[in-house]
C-alpha cells in the first residue's frame, strides 16, 4: 500500500479547489479513498478542457487513492443543464461505445490502469447500470427520497426555468441530477467510492448525490465533494477554444504542432496559472521557472516548458521535436531538409492560414520559368516587377532556399510531391498546391 499524501492541499497550492465539502480533507488524510470524475462520452476524443478534471484524478492516484473515470453513457443521451441554454443531441449505443473506447486510450496516457496496485485506475459506463432500470423503479427508489424544492434550488435549474430563460427546461435535463446523483449512489455502494469531482459548475449536481447517499443509506454514510474553478484566460476569453473550435487530444483532430502551438501561446499570466494545473512539477520547480521567467519574459520559459511537459505526455517526444522543427520553419531557422521531412499533415497543419493558390501537375512537364511560376500562374506576386524587384534584393525563396531571377521550376521542387512553399522577406508565406 503506498504512503497517504495531503491530495486536497496539494490542490489548493496549484489553485485546482473551488469548493470542498467539510471533513473531505480528513477523510483523505485517514484511508485510501476512491473518487470519480465524470466524462461525457459525446466525442471519441477528450479535448483539454477535459484535462483539468484528469489531472486531478492523477493527483489522487499519486497521493494513494483510487480514481474512478465514469464514462456518462445514460446522462450523455440526455446532457447535462449545466451552465447550457439549449439541450444537446442524443446519441446511440453504438456511438457511444466507440466514443468510450477512444477516451479510454487517451486516458490510459495519465491514469495507471493496468497494475496490480489496490489504487488502480477504473473505468466504468452509466450505461452499464442505468439501462436496466426501469422508469417505474427510478422513481419509487430513486426520486422519492430528493424533493422537488431541493432540485429547484440549484442554480442550474434556476437558470432554464427562471424569467431570463426563452427555452424553459424539458423534463429529462430536469432530471439529469438525480440520474447523475444515482451514480454516486451506485458507485458508493458497488466500488466504495466517498469523493465525487469536477468543475465548479458541477457543484450542484454532485451534492445532489452525496444527499442522495444519506437520505438513502443514513446518515452515518458519508460522501464528499469537491470541484476546482472553472479554467478561464487573463483576457475573459474562453480556455481551450480558438478559432477553429476545441484543442483536442485526438492527432486526427488537432495536430500535434497545433496543439504544441496553443500553450506556446498562452500569456505569462496564463502559462503562469496552467504550469501549476496541467504539469506534475513541485512547486519549489514551479516558482523557480516563475521566477527566471520574469527576469527574461521574451525567452518564454514558461510557455516553452508547459507546451514541452504536456505535448510529450499527450503526443509523444517524436511529435514534440517534429513540432519544434516546424515552429523554426515557420519562424524563420529551418532549413529545406527539415522542410522536406515533413509529412503531409504537418505540412499543412503548420501554414494553416497563410495564402493559398493551385496550379495544374501539367504545368510540371517542362521545367517553369521562375517568374512566370510567381505571378502568372500562382499569384503570389501581384507582377513580374514585384517578383523581380524582390529576387533582386534577394528576398524570396523557394521551399527556404534563396533563389534567382533565372531558376526553373521543375518536378524535384515538390513537397509530398504536390507542395511549393513560397516566401517573400522573412515572414511571408504563400503555399503553392499542385493538383
Amino acid at each position: 500500500m503506498s504512503e497517504i499524501k495531503n491530495f486536497v492541499e496539494e490542490l489548493r497550492w496549484r489553485g485546482m479547489i473551488h469548493d470542498v465539502m467539510p471533513d473531505t480533507e480528513e477523510q483523505l488524510l485517514k484511508e485510501m479513498t476512491a473518487g470519480y470524475v465524470g466524462i461525457d462520452p459525446t466525442a471519441d476524443s477528450l479535448h483539454i478542457g477535459h484535462l483539468v478534471g484528469v489531472m486531478m484524478l492523477k493527483h489522487l492516484q499519486i497521493a494513494g487513492h483510487k480514481p474512478i473515470v465514469l464514462v456518462g453513457g445514460a446522462t450523455g443521451m440526455i446532457g447535462d443543464p449545466s451552465g447550457k441554454s439549449a439541450e444537446r443531441n442524443l446519441l446511440t449505443e453504438e456511438e457511444l461505445r466507440k466514443n468510450e473506447n477512444g477516451l479510454k486510450k487517451q486516458l490510459e496516457k495519465f491514469l495507471d490502469f493496468e497494475s496490480d496496485k489496490a489504487n488502480k485506475a477504473l473505468l466504468v459506463n452509466n450505461y452499464d447500470w442505468m439501462k436496466e432500470f426501469s422508469f417505474l423503479e427510478f422513481i419509487r427508489d430513486i426520486g422519492k427520497h430528493i424533493t422537488v424544492n431541493y432540485m429547484m434550488a440549484k442554480d442550474s435549474v434556476k437558470k432554464r426555468i427562471g424569467a431570463e430563460s426563452k427555452s424553459g427546461m424539458s423534463f429529462t435535463e430536469f432530471s439529469y441530477q438525480l440520474v447523475q446523483g444515482y451514480d454516486f449512489l451506485h458507485l458508493y455502494q458497488a466500488e466504495n467510492c466517498r469523493l465525487q469531482m469536477g468543475g465548479a459548475d458541477q457543484w450542484g449536481n454532485i451534492t445532489t448525490g452525496t444527499e442522495l447517499i444519506r437520505r438513502k443509506m443514513g446518515h452515518e454514510s458519508k460522501a464528499f465533494a469537491l470541484t476546482c474553478p472553472l479554467i478561464t484566460k487573463a483576457d475573459g476569453g474562453k480556455f481551450g477554444k480558438t478559432e477553429s473550435g476545441n484543442i483536442w487530444l485526438d492527432p486526427e483532430r488537432t495536430s500535434p504542432y497545433e496543439f504544441y502551438q496553443f500553450w506556446m501561446n498562452v500569456s505569462d499570466e496564463d502559462a503562469e496559472k496552467y504550469i501549476k494545473i496541467f504539469t506534475l512539477l513541485s512547486g519549489p520547480e514551479i516558482g523557480s521557472l516563475i521566477k527566471e521567467h520574469k527576469e527574461a519574459p521574451h525567452l518564454r520559459l514558461l510557455q516553452k516548458t508547459l507546451a514541452e511537459d504536456i505535448t510529450i505526455r499527450v503526443h509523444s517526444e517524436k511529435d514534440y521535436n517534429a513540432a519544434i522543427e516546424a515552429s523554426q520553419i515557420l519562424f524563420g531557422k529551418g532549413t529545406t531538409e527539415m522542410l522536406r521531412s515533413m509529412d503531409e499533415k504537418m505540412l499543412l497543419s503548420v501554414f494553416n492560414g497563410v495564402p493559398q493558390a493551385e496550379v495544374s501537375m501539367a504545368e510540371f512537364e517542362n521545367e517553369i520559368p521562375l517568374l512566370d511560376f510567381l505571378s502568372a500562374k500562382a499569384g503570389a506576386f501581384k507582377s513580374n516587377g514585384e517578383a523581380r524587384r524582390m529576387l533582386k534584393e534577394n528576398a524570396v525563396s523557394i521551399n527556404k532556399v534563396k533563389i534567382k531571377e533565372d531558376y526553373k521550376l521543375s518536378h524535384s521542387d515538390l513537397l509530398n510531391d504536390k507542395y511549393i512553399l513560397v516566401q517573400k522577406g522573412k515572414k511571408n508565406y504563400f503555399l503553392v498546391k499542385i493538383i
